[in-house]
Formats: C-alpha cells, structure tokens, sequence
C-alpha cells in the first residue's frame, strides 16, 4: 500500500469452543457470548491481555439486530486493549476465512502487525421476526403525527401478524435450499449415495482417530462444560448410514441424508495471525505461513452449481502460486455435504470441466484421498457457518507445524455461489 515490500503472514495458532449440535449444550448462549469465550482463551494462552493489536475481524452468518457491532463488543470483553479495533464480516459459510485473508493482506502491507479473526454462530439463539405486513403497521403507526394517525393502523391488525418468520437457507433467486441445489449437483455430477456415505463414515472416523490421539486438546477450549464436539460418531457404520432416509430429495432419485450432510451446529473459533517480527518480539511460535487466498462466484442461477465456486478458485489460486493440485500434503476441504465435497473433486479431475469451465488445457487431477480431512471434516465435526474457516485454518496450521515442512490447502464453499480458498505453508 506503500510500494513497499510484503511481509510474511504467521499464524501463530487457533482456538475454539466444541461445535455442539443446535438446541443442546449451547441452547441458551449467544454469538457473543461464545465468541467471547473464544477470544478469552486465546488471549490468555498467548499472554495478551491489555494489549493493543492492530484489528480483530469477526462475523456470524445469523444474527440478532442487537449484533450490529458484535466484533468490537465481542473483543472489549477479549481481556484486549480497549483501544483495539474490531470489524463485523459476512460471507456466509466462508466467513471467518475471508477475515483470516483481511487481517493476513493488512498484515503483509504493513498496515498492522497482528490481528485476530474468527467467526461464531448459533442455531439455538435464531432470531426470530415478524411478518412484513405487521413490521409495516408499526412504521405506518410511528410516522403518525396525531393520535388519530397513530390509531388508525391498529385497525388494520389481523391475528396472520403474529405468524413468526423464521431466518432460512433458501436462496432467494431460486428459492431453492442449499440441501436441494445440492441434490441436482449430485445428480449432475453421478454421484452415489454410497460414495458419499463413504466420505461420511471416513469423516467420523478421521475425527474420532484425532480425539483418541489426542490432537484436538490444545484446538478446543471447555466451554458450558462441554470438552468435545458432540456430532462425532466413533460407532457409525456404512449400514447404519444407509439406513437413513434422503432429506431435500424424498424420491427414489435422492441421496443426501442427515447423514452424508452436515448437522446444525452452535459454535465459535479464531486465529492469532502476526508479522514475524511481532511474533519474535513476544518469543510466540509460528504454526504455519498463509502465503496464497482466492475468491471466487459462478453464475449459480444461470446453470452452475449452487456449491461449486472452489473449484473455480482453486484452480485460479493454483495458477496464481505456480502449483500443481497433487503439490500439497493436507486437503481441508469443508463438507458442507458430502457430495459437496465430491463434487468438486470430481470437477478437477474432468477434462472437460477443466477445459470449458476453468479455462485449462487438461484436467487438474485427482488428489491422494488420504491427505484429506484427516482429523475430520465438518460432516462429523459440525459447522456452525461463520466459524468454520478458522477451524480449518487452525487445524491445518497446526498439521503442518507436527509435520515441519509442507503445504496444505483449504476450500470451503458458501451460499450465493461463492467459493473461499486460501494457501498454508509450514513455518
């Protein structure tokens, strides 16, 4: 921003709260209320209590008017300075992902020297309208300059304005849910109820393995008296996974189950990103190095999938970093269903999708299946739509600073069309 030399983004770590299936653990907590508790904790892991840093960004995809500010008022009760700044960012599910890449592009220009991000939301805590015809009584009512013209709307009131609206996940230019558009994805792209089932079952595995061994221990922080995810499943079973029935597609035709997608889930999550010299000067560990992002939107409306974009921003990014798809040792690619997930692997490793899509001479390939997800994917861990990009950042840095040496990638797609991906490289 200065015509000066980009600095390197560190990523010192990541904390969260157990992601909780909606309406249990976390029924009566706030966004704030659970954000905070993530802040708190990695303030105090990293000995930053009264410390002023350079920006915090946060988001929830689903929130209360009184939410307006929730960043800022989530991080004057972080234990931070309270002269740190904080800003509120949307981008549905690639929420607290597109904040890591903010606070890493502010920190490689120089504009600050460390910045949290992070993201929460809550299923349990929805908040809950009323329709537009009573929300427009009541305005109609306020504008009144007697009490003849306050009175007069009243009249108009009707026992239908009572009728809760409920926040959805209907996309209002198809006025499909993610769950249906993702069923004719599946469908477009021939994909099994068995494969996805597959992709599933290794999901709770995956999460259940890393929970045994120990690995998720200093990534979750207690919270409610919860001290792991409640949506893992160590006992399923591809039979038990066939016993349920498909979800958004009733038909014979249908695939996607309760099973194969991701649960509603309560949670919160953040990353410590810094400049090297911050880090050094705090004696702070580096995990890992955010060194490439991309974003990306398809024209879901005029044909394409509804999920599809990581593919598109993937291949952008890979161009952009002079990578191969095969050049990585960990794949966190979020499984906002199964087929999802499917899907785009499927899409880079068609020739013709490559070539008329992505504008590519052959096709990107396929990927070494083992180096995906390995400590669990959201189908099993949950995902709480705003928090799940810095759970994989930090999970992914925190693969990489075991390893010593490497690279992963993360993809994670989003409503309206959009696809947020980003580069880790070892410390």
């Amino acid at each position: 921003m200065r015509n000066q030399q980009t600095r390197r983004v560190a990523i010192v770590d990541g904390v969260r709260i157990p992601f909780c299936r909606a309406h249990t653990a976390y029924a009566h907590c706030s966004n704030q209320d659970m954000m905070t508790a993530v802040l708190r904790a990695l303030v105090a892991r990293h000995g930053l209590e009264g410390q002023k840093l350079g920006d915090v960004s946060l988001g929830a995809v689903i929130k209360h008017t009184r939410d307006f500010n929730l960043a800022r008022e989530s991080t004057l009760s972080s234990g931070l300075a309270p002269e740190t700044p904080a800003f509120d960012i949307q981008r549905a599910c690639g929420t607290s992902l597109s904040a890591t890449i903010l606070i890493g592009a502010k920190i490689a220009t120089g504009l600050i020297a460390a910045g949290i991000a992070g993201g929460t939301d809550t299923i349990s805590d929805l908040p809950i309208v009323y329709p537009d015809a009573y929300r427009t009584l009541l305005l109609e009512s306020a504008r009144g300059r007697s009490f003849t013209a306050r009175l007069k709307p009243w009249l108009k009131l009707r026992p239908k304005h009572f009728k809760p609206v409920l926040p959805g996940v209907i996309e209002p230019r198809t006025k499909l849910s993610m769950g249906e558009s993702m069923e004719i994805t599946a469908k477009q792209w021939h994909l099994t109820r068995e494969d996805q089932d597959r992709l599933a079952l290794a999901s709770h595995q995956n999460a259940a393995k890393a929970y045994a061994e120990g690995f998720y221990e200093d990534l979750l922080v207690e919270f409610q008296g919860v001290k792991r995810d409640n949506n893992v499943r160590s006992d399923t079973s591809l039979e038990k996974l066939a016993q349920l029935k498909p979800v958004f597609d009733r038909g014979p035709g249908g695939t996607l189950t309760a099973g194969n997608s991701t649960p509603l889930t309560d949670g919160a999550s953040a990353v410590l990103l810094c400049s090297e010299d911050w880090a050094r000067e705090r004696s702070l560990p580096i995990s890992a190095y955010l060194t490439y992002a991309r974003e990306a939107a398809v024209d879901f409306v005029g044909g394409e999938g509804l999920l599809m974009a990581p593919a598109y921003a993937v291949s952008e990014m890979l161009a952009q970093a002079n990578l191969a798809l095969q050049d990585f040792d960990f794949y966190e690619i979020h499984e906002a269903f199964a087929a999802q997930t499917l899907a785009t692997l499927k899409a880079w490793e068609s020739d013709q999708f490559c070539r008329e899509r992505l504008g590519r001479d052959r096709a990107l390939g396929s990927i070494d299946r083992s180096k995906l997800n390995v400590k669990g994917g959201s189908v099993a861990v949950g995902h709480p739509f705003a928090a799940t990009g810095t759970r994989l950042v930090a999970t992914l840095a925190k693969l990489l600073r075991e390893r010593g040496r490497g690279r992963g990638l993360i993809s994670v797609c989003t409503a309206g069309g959009m696809g947020v991906t980003a580069i880790l490289e070892a410390a």
